[in-house]
């Protein structure tokens, strides 16, 4: 073949290769090649492929099947694409595939957002890309994602667009981004809430009802408030309210305004719209119909209730007392509380407890009996009913003595009582603050211990609510002020966990305990039993302690130190002449404020040791077959169970009544006192003979003889400065002369004593107090001037 016929050739097989075909009808019959013609160059091949996949992704289980098939990655791409058939048929997929959530699960590793945002601008693209968004707005990642590209903005502009369903679209997906409260300034600083107003004009129900839901949402947070009023929203809605065509959107409108109302230009506007009436109208129950007015409609239960809201959230406010009592509030919420069922009545309680911060509001209900309905309530079965009328109860007592008294006349003490066993901490707290202002009335607090009062308060006490740890502890301060009732918090086991509380690192917990374990300090019993667990050293801690103490930590242990006498020497080493020694003293020696602390029974029974014996003060003729003993008298007993009666110092006792008492001169009374002692612990030592007086020994084996480490001072024989003034001290006591104890170093002890003498140094008569040593021990009835180097030497030989 020549050249030429080999070019000819050539050219009649390349000429149809650089034409186009003719159109072809080809059948597809799998969804597998529908998915793969998406990829396709043509753009009309693609735009069928779109429409031939929208069809069958109407059905919900092809959806998931589609993207399986690998669907989703060309419709990302597709979105974007230069023909506006192909972004249209792709969106409208889309808008269809992403009504499912795995869709919309899968979709997150693609970036879908950016371009559907880009396109809302779109005259063809728009109403297809915000029903994408409505539906991706669901999703949290995707909640994030049109806010971070920027898609609030033109999501808020298309609220005023005229096409319906792209409003709707745009309103649906605003919906569900302010879920979520951090959007919710996005919204309003953008403009929408004036939008939103406009929209509740709007004669499509599901448009009106998204934007009611949508400011309900919004007007949650407090700064809408004001765009609320420049946009006279709180008359719109209560035009809304008053529009009986628009029931469907009173619920959602009663909120609004009930988020609002507080504010007192919000509510003062809900008034001269007429709407506070309104509201009282809605709060009525529904009235049963008669034979003149007709049938009446039932009220909707969510009415009811969110207008109940609505009035409990503007009582809140000083400016609606006077507009609430003149529309009858509080009879109409009496009445509510009679006949609405539960989730009314704990609404109802709330709106009670609000109005109650009226002083005109607390008498009126209780003029109209509404106490004694609502002490009713605690004892229902219904927790957050229980709980708000605890709320209530507590609102209507505070500061109001009538109403105080009047839940003890209506005999709610029982039923308070049983709310301090509540689980919920609010409850209990409220509880116990009423039984708290219960208990502060003198006449009617033994009434309060009666029912068990202080054993229930036990396990408040265990509570980590700081309020319930508060009022529990203020409550005890009421109650404790009898023996019996801190007798009956120490049965409970109360005072144990009242003195872990000294741990606590909120202040005003602490404050409230140191008051209350200064109350329970005043029996001597109780406070060595709180030293026991660690009190002294507690507030030893918080004393010195920069950040947490206070007057009341220093008055809480002055308190404790006080209550013992024996716990007083110890830590002190001094009782005044005001502290006057009583059967039960003993001194153990020095402490220390970490030291455990043991009564004197317990120190009775414990073994026998090395160390120096305490010395036990008893002249009490009791013994253990005389039955009850005194209640500040204080038996002890040797190991062997047998009571130590100390029969020597009952005869001291009533020898220095019989012949002391007789001496009309003070100083002669010291004087012979001072002997009396003396003779009864070995006579006046010579100051070269201390070192052979062998008290040290003397004392030893009456300790080992008693198989005790607690001797009585009647018994003691050779007596030391120690036991010498405190012998001093305790029949001083006992006859009425005035003297302190003092303990020094190295076994010393002494007592002062003041005279008043007439001052030689003035011109004119004047008397002054002198302080003075008592000798017990050398020249016993000598009377050594304090402060001199006498009363240094008779201190440290």
């Amino acid at each position: 073949m020549d050249k030429k016929d080999k070019k000819e050739r050539k050219s009649k097989c390349e000429t149809p290769c650089r034409e186009a075909f003719e159109p072809l009808h080809i059948t597809v019959k799998t969804k597998t090649t529908l998915v793969l013609l998406l990829s396709s160059p043509e753009d009309n091949v693609v735009g069928i492929a779109c429409e031939a996949i929208y069809g069958f992704a109407e059905k919900d289980d092809m959806k998931v099947y589609l993207m399986k098939l690998g669907v989703l990655e060309p419709l990302s791409q597709l979105i974007s694409h230069s023909n506006e058939l192909v972004r249209r048929n792709a969106f409208m997929v889309l808008s269809r595939m992403v009504t499912d959530s795995t869709v919309v699960k899968a979709l997150q590793k693609m970036a879908v957002v950016p371009p559907i945002i880009k396109l809302l601008d779109d005259a063809v693209i728009k109403e297809y890309g915000t029903l994408c968004l409505s539906f991706l707005s669901v999703d949290p990642t995707f909640k994030v994602q049109i806010v971070e590209n920027k898609g609030l903005p033109p999501l808020i502009k298309l609220l005023s667009s005229s096409e319906p369903d792209v409003q709707k679209n745009s309103l649906e997906t605003i919906y569900n981004l302010v879920q979520n409260s951090q959007f919710w300034s996005a919204v309003r600083e953008l403009g929408g809430v004036s939008l939103l107003l406009e929209l509740l004009n709007s004669q499509y129900v599901v448009i009106q009802q998204l934007a009611v839901k949508t400011l309900k949402k919004v007007t949650t947070d407090k700064d809408s408030h004001g765009v609320l009023r420049k946009e006279q929203g709180p008359e719109k809605l209560v035009e809304v309210l008053k529009n009986e065509t628009l029931q469907d959107l009173h619920v959602d409108a009663l909120q609004i305004i009930a988020n609002c109302i507080s504010d007192s230009d919000i509510f003062q506007l809900v008034q001269n719209a007429g709407g506070l009436p309104l509201l009282m109208t809605l709060v009525l129950p529904p009235k049963l119909p008669d034979a003149e007015s007709g049938p009446v409609k039932c009220m909707s239960h969510e009415i009811q209730s969110t207008a109940v809201e609505c009035v409990s959230r503007a009582a809140q406010i000083p400016e609606s007392h006077k507009v609430l009592h003149e529309l009858k509030a509080e009879e109409i919420l009496l009445d509510l509380l009679t006949v609405g069922n539960d989730g009314l009545k704990i609404l109802a309680c709330q709106a009670v407890a609000a109005m109650s911060s009226f002083l005109t509001s607390k008498e009126h209900f209780r003029e109209l009996g509404l106490l004694p309905v609502l002490i009713r309530f605690l004892s229902s079965h219904n927790l957050a009913l229980r709980g708000e009328a605890v709320q209530a109860l507590a609102n209507l007592t505070s500061g109001n003595k009538l109403n105080t008294v009047a839940i003890y006349e209506a005999r709610g003490l029982r039923r308070l009582i049983r709310r301090l066993g509540d689980t919920c901490p609010r409850t209990v707290a409220n509880a116990a603050a009423i039984l708290c202002r219960i208990a502060g009335q003198e006449a009617i607090r033994c009434d309060v211990l009666s029912h068990g009062a202080m054993p229930a308060l036990v396990k408040p006490l265990k509570s980590t609510d700081a309020q319930v740890l508060i009022n529990a502890t203020l409550c005890i301060c009421e109650l404790a002020f009898s023996a019996e009732a801190r007798a009956q918090l120490w049965k409970a086991n109360g005072l144990e966990p009242l003195v872990i509380l000294l741990r606590s690192s909120h202040m005003e917990v602490l404050r409230c305990t140191c008051m209350a374990i200064s109350v329970c300090a005043k029996d001597e019993p109780m406070a060595v039993e709180m030293c026991k667990f660690g009190a002294l050293g507690m507030l030893q801690e918080i004393n010195q302690s920069e950040n947490s103490k206070s007057k009341f930590g220093e008055f809480a242990l002055n308190s404790l130190i006080q209550s013992s006498l024996s716990l007083k020497f110890g830590l002190t080493d001094c009782l005044a002449s005001t502290d006057v020694i009583t059967d039960g003293f003993y001194d153990a020696g020095k402490s220390g404020f970490s030291q455990k602390v043991l009564t004197l029974e317990e120190l009775s029974m414990e073994p026998v040791n090395q160390s120096l014996p305490i010395i036990a003060v008893n002249a009490s003729t009791k013994n253990s077959e005389d039955g009850a003993q005194p209640k500040n008298e204080v038996q002890f007993e040797s190991p062997h169970g047998k009571m130590i009666n100390d029969v020597g110092l009952q005869l001291l006792v009533k020898e220095v009544k019989e012949s002391i008492l007789l001496l009309n001169d003070e100083v002669a009374q010291y004087a012979a006192l001072a002997w009396r002692v003396s003779d009864a612990m070995g006579g006046a030592i010579e100051k070269e003979d201390m070192h052979g007086f062998g008290w040290l020994l003397d004392i030893s084996l009456l300790k080992f003889q008693l198989q005790c480490n607690v001797v009585p001072i009647g018994m003691i024989r050779k007596g030391f400065y120690c036991h010498r003034a405190l012998l001093f001290k305790y029949l001083a006591d006992c006859i009425g002369l005035k003297c302190t104890l003092v303990r020094g170093h190295n076994n010393r002890a002494w007592n002062e004593i003041v005279l008043y003498k007439e001052d030689p140094s003035s011109d004119e008569y004047s008397i002054q107090p002198c302080c003075y040593i008592v000798d017990l021990m050398h020249e016993p009835g000598n009377l050594i001037r304090s402060n001199t180097s006498a009363a240094i030497r008779y201190n440290s030989i």
